[in-house]
């Protein structure tokens, strides 16, 4: 395969790297790529936010091609796919089937080998654990063209430092999962308003256990005693009592919503802490208390109507900064973070919280116990040092941010937040002595060398 040069980025649209790109149509291309000397890194539908799955020294890898649905059993919600298939691609055959993804972040155009790489979390995290919690295995090709079948019974080591290793181990080529059987395709939302941070982490511990799903949208510029005032969504799978007549007459083909554009990017001026302030308060105030039935793409994907949304934080992009902070640490942490944006003036129109539970024994892997919160901010003067004061803060509370959504993080904190990767880096290097599968990420983090490119 010839490569072509191409600046790619994450869905934040920062960094912008220059890129030596490949697009293999064929799984046995892949092993092709095994015997080249330079480095390489799998890239799925290029929804990680920074440089995650961007190389500016080796190969990125395109896999979008391998999406191939292999096998599906009815009675278990047992499915085999490449790793290239989407969850967009899954909802698609299998809603309309009576099954439904175990876990989703928050947006379905993520595939399953990017799922894996990263063990990707969302709403019911605190109930039933990340994506990897689900998965029965994975085929990783390794960077000797071997094939290895891995699971918590077969390579395990190489399993769990797989899963949310960042694609760093090998190609995930195949993915066996199990799928959560549904009646309909419609979410029963819950929603209620907080005023202030404790009202908001209240409102967690009296409802969250009656509810699978459960994320509130928080106001991360909301100063003083509004603090951290937010709205919880809590969801729950409805059954087919719960639906109107209308609805009942289909009940796994929900109402299509209208999908939107944003046909450019909305200048610099125009993202100010008067306009995100008005933004938030305007939000805050039109989402009352209140119950009601709705399809299940308008309760996990919101964002998805709006095509190219990354468009609103203007030219120069953005950066999502996601950190989790243990639970005896989670509010005065929480306080401490939100009471630097708001100082700062510098939030975001998207800040979610979220509770997580158990770790899925990811040796990378983002998630664990308590709280997690995520701020979109736009690239703009002073940004290097905000982050700082973030990452500061989380550090010192025993916390970490999430590899897959960060462009900042440096090589000597990442170590403080991921306490495991030295177990990590053993079985990496006994798989990948040269260090083949790197990325701009692990070359940040001082976990790759920088291989010199190819030639296009």
């Amino acid at each position: 395969m010839k490569a072509k040069r191409q600046s790619l980025s994450g869905w934040g649209r920062y960094p912008s790297v220059p890129c030596e790109v490949v697009r293999p149509e064929k799984r046995s291309a892949l092993s092709s790529l095994c015997s080249e000397t330079t480095s390489r890194i799998a890239r799925g539908a290029g929804r990680s936010y920074g440089d995650a799955a961007v190389s500016a020294h080796g190969l990125t890898v395109l896999t979008e091609r391998l999406n191939r649905m292999l096998a599906f059993d009815d009675t278990t919600g047992v499915l085999r796919a490449e790793a290239g298939v989407t969850f967009a691609d899954i909802l698609k055959v299998f809603v309309p089937r009576g099954w439904f993804l175990p876990v989703t972040p928050g947006t379905r155009y993520v595939t399953l080998g990017g799922a894996v790489a990263f063990d990707v979390h969302g709403k019911n995290h605190h109930c039933d654990g990340s994506f990897g919690q689900f998965i029965s295995s994975f085929d990783l090709l390794t960077a000797n063209g071997e094939s290895v079948k891995c699971s918590r019974s077969e390579h395990s080591d190489l399993f769990f430092a797989t899963l949310g290793g960042a694609g760093l181990t090998g190609f995930i080529t195949e993915v066996t999962l199990v799928l959560r059987p549904i009646e309909t395709a419609y979410i029963c939302e819950t929603r209620y308003r907080a005023g202030n941070l404790d009202e908001t982490l209240h409102l967690f511990d009296v409802h969250e256990a009656a509810y699978p799903y459960s994320v509130a949208w928080i106001d991360c510029l909301a100063p003083g005693k509004e603090l951290g005032r937010s709205v919880l969504l809590l969801g729950r799978h409805a059954e087919r009592g719960d639906l109107d007549t209308e609805s009942n007459l289909q009940p796994l083909f929900p109402r299509q919503r209208s999908v939107r554009n944003v046909p450019f990017d909305i200048p610099a001026f125009a993202l100010n802490s008067l306009s995100m302030r008005l933004f938030n308060s305007l939000y805050y105030y039109s989402h009352g208390d209140k119950e009601h039935v709705l399809p299940y793409d308008t309760y996990f994907y919101p964002l998805d109507a709006i095509q190219n949304w990354n468009r609103i934080y203007g030219r120069r992009g953005f950066v999502q900064f996601q950190c989790v902070v243990p639970p005896d640490e989670s509010r005065e942490t929480l306080i401490a973070l939100l009471t630097r944006s708001s100082d700062a003036r510098r939030g975001s129109f998207l800040a979610v919280l979220k509770r997580f539970g158990e770790s899925s024994g990811g040796m990378l892997s983002f998630p664990m116990p308590g709280y997690t919160l995520a701020m979109d901010l736009p690239v703009r003067a002073g940004l290097a040092s905000f982050l700082d004061d973030l990452t500061e803060i989380v550090s010192n509370a025993a916390g970490r941010v999430y590899l897959a959504k960060d462009s900042h993080l440096d090589a000597a904190t990442f170590r403080t937040m991921y306490r495991e990767y030295p177990r990590w880096l053993a079985i990496k290097e006994r798989v990948d002595p040269d260090h083949r599968f790197s990325s701009s990420l692990s070359q940040r983090l001082g976990i790759t060398p920088k291989i010199a490119p190819v030639a296009a």
